[in-house]
């Protein structure tokens, strides 16, 4: 039985059958597959303000910002600059063509498993492995599974690292690892079982500087292509506050239980024979349960728990299930993929009916924004939607393109830690010289008595006071023109 838990690659060629006909018959069943999971992707303008922030990004890059200069965010470079790419080829006025990079990302991710675990095991494993991660891929909460931000880019990364580890190819699985890193940091948690694969394989010490530079340079040319101090800082060293949730316990820890929940009950299909497999075998496979414990550090990291963040976990769940069903009876793998799709359609339907009360309150507020400012006035949007810029198609008028960061509740926090002290580092010196070079001609306070309020903010409420009248609201959100002369 534990021969069926490990690595085991065919050594001839006809056991496995032609590559050629394997991939022509398989490839357009995942392609299918994966479109038709990410069919909920299309039908709106924006699933969730990660988009929207990624799509603002773009739009300065595209006009001559820098990133980490005049425009800030706590992430690494590699997926602004996709979503610049994508504008770039198709117009930054819908995330269509970013849409369909997140099939790809997701089709390719399905691939490099189905790969995996053919290598591994035989042709029927990597059709497992490839169907059973597209099923499940879709588990989450619709905002969180369905939007292209930045763990939909992760996952073809750090499934391209494993993949290259193993077949010993140490230099890319290095930049594969850098490629994962630099789409959200806690990617590079791939390098934990690519570096069990470098041991296991007893490879000597020119292979561990092959990965150590492989890895290193991707890196060191994308701070070199934005600002070194910037990227270290925004990256790496700039989000203690961030990383606490010192005082919101209850309200993040139920956070995580409830999206716990959710991918439990997507996984309803694999979960079972990975249990009944480790009643018996406890050994083997030892880089796929290592995949899964860094990808779960990767997700407690911060202890925040949104549900995007449990999107690296499936992977090695995928090909752990697969590999539990190859030493079970047949019927078996047929209830695992019967069940996975069933789940599946129930989350399809979620993401095809379920409203979108967030996303008519800021599409109402981007009209308002519109009607009232010109094409090229700065405006201040003070909440969590950066993305009532991008649907305005205003310029804002701060680097810091939500409240956030400058109050730190993007944490997802519920009062504790908010307020202008809690900033990142030199964020309101900043600020301030922004309002003063620039003053926005419109000023748009979206907190609706959220912790980051103006009330909360005194640096915001002197502003407001020194030059803003209040001209109106939207849903709550309450409008401030700029007072001429």
């Amino acid at each position: 039985m534990l021969a069926g838990l490990q690595e085991s690659p065919r050594s001839t060629a006809g056991s496995r059958g032609s590559d050629h006909a394997y991939w022509r018959r398989l490839l357009p069943v995942l392609a299918l597959l994966a479109c038709v999971t990410r069919a909920p992707s299309f039908l709106h303008p924006l699933w969730n303000p990660d988009e929207g922030y990624l799509a603002v990004q773009a739009r300065i890059l595209a006009n001559g910002g820098e990133l980490y200069e005049t425009v800030v965010d706590r992430k690494p470079p590699l997926v602004p600059w996709l979503y610049e790419a994508a504008f770039a080829v198709s117009g930054s006025g819908s995330l269509t063509s970013v849409r369909v990079l997140a099939v790809v990302a997701q089709l390719s991710t399905a691939v490099l498993l189905a790969s995996l675990a053919r290598r591994r095991w035989d042709d029927r494993a990597g059709r497992t492995a490839g169907v059973l991660y597209l099923l499940v891929s879709i588990g989450l909460n619709p905002e969180d599974a369905q939007a292209a931000t930045f763990e939909v880019f992760v996952l073809p990364c750090t499934a391209a690292a494993m993949w290259c580890a193993d077949r010993r190819r140490w230099g890319a699985a290095g930049a594969a690892v850098a490629c994962a890193f630099l789409a959200k940091q806690t990617g590079g948690a791939v390098l934990v079982p690519v570096l069990w694969l470098l041991y296991r394989h007893g490879a000597p010490r020119t292979d561990l500087v092959r990965l150590a530079v492989g890895a290193a340079l991707p890196v060191l040319c994308a701070a070199l292509l934005t600002d070194p101090a910037g990227f270290l800082f925004w990256t790496v060293t700039g989000s203690g506050a961030y990383a606490s949730f010192t005082g919101s316990e209850l309200h993040v820890l139920g956070r995580g239980l409830a999206n716990s929940a959710i991918l439990t009950v997507a996984c309803a299909g694999l979960i079972p024979p990975v249990v009944r497999v480790l009643r018996v075998a406890r050994t083997g496979a030892v880089e796929l349960w290592l995949w899964l414990a860094s990808s779960a550090a990767a997700v407690l990291l911060g202890f925040h728990f949104f549900g995007h963040y449990y999107l690296q976990l499936i992977p090695p769940i995928a090909l752990l299930a697969t590999a539990a069903l190859q030493i079970l009876p047949g019927e078996r793998l047929a209830r695992a993929v019967l069940t996975s799709a069933c789940c599946c359609t129930l989350f399809l339907g979620w993401g095809l009916f379920a409203p979108r009360p967030d996303l008519t309150h800021t599409q109402r507020l981007a009209a308002a924004v519109a009607q009232r400012t010109a094409p090229g006035d700065r405006v201040l949007v003070w909440g969590i939607h950066p993305e009532v810029y991008w649907l305005s198609d205003r310029t804002p008028a701060s680097r810091f393109l939500t409240a956030g960061l400058l109050t730190n509740y993007s944490g997802g926090r519920n009062g504790p830690q908010v307020g202008e002290k809690y900033a990142v580092a030199g964020a309101w010196p900043a600020f301030r010289a922004e309002m003063a070079a620039h003053p926005p001609a419109l000023v748009v306070d979206d907190s609706r008595d959220k912790p980051y309020a103006p009330r909360r903010v005194p640096s915001l409420r002197r502003l407001l006071a020194a030059g803003y009248e209040e001209r109106g609201t939207v849903d709550g959100a309450v409008l401030y023109e700029r007072q001429q002369g």
